[in-house]
């Protein structure tokens, strides 16, 4: 497959954030049994918690191979903030921008998208 520009850079900066800021302390956390929070925040500026929710919406806007991607790239740096990801975007993000009312889109999707 050959990726476009923009999912060989949602796929870099994936990358780089695992192996940054998630591979070095997954064994204390492990430990801890607990994430810290700031981790979600950071997810969330980087777009990775709601990549397929639209930008009107607080989401990265991306297509679903970016969200692939991506989505491996952290399971390398951390298995289970990956799993987090993963239910974050679908089916929580997915179901709402698929069946919520706008009302909810605005109340919780944007929120969710957000790592919030």
């Amino acid at each position: 497959m050959i990726l476009s520009e923009e999912q060989t850079m949602i796929r870099d900066m994936a990358r780089d954030f695992a192996t940054k800021r998630l591979a070095p302390d997954t064994m204390a956390w492990e430990q801890a049994e607990a994430v810290p929070r700031e981790v979600f925040d950071e997810m969330g500026a980087l777009g990775l918690m709601g990549m397929t929710v639209p930008e009107a919406y607080g989401g990265a806007g991306t297509d679903f191979v970016s969200y692939a991607l991506a989505l491996m790239e952290i399971a390398g740096g951390d298995g289970a903030i990956s799993t987090v990801m993963s239910v974050n975007n679908s089916p929580c993000c997915a179901a709402l921008l698929k069946d919520g009312t706008e009302e909810q889109k605005q109340t919780y999707l944007t929120s969710l998208a957000k790592g919030r």
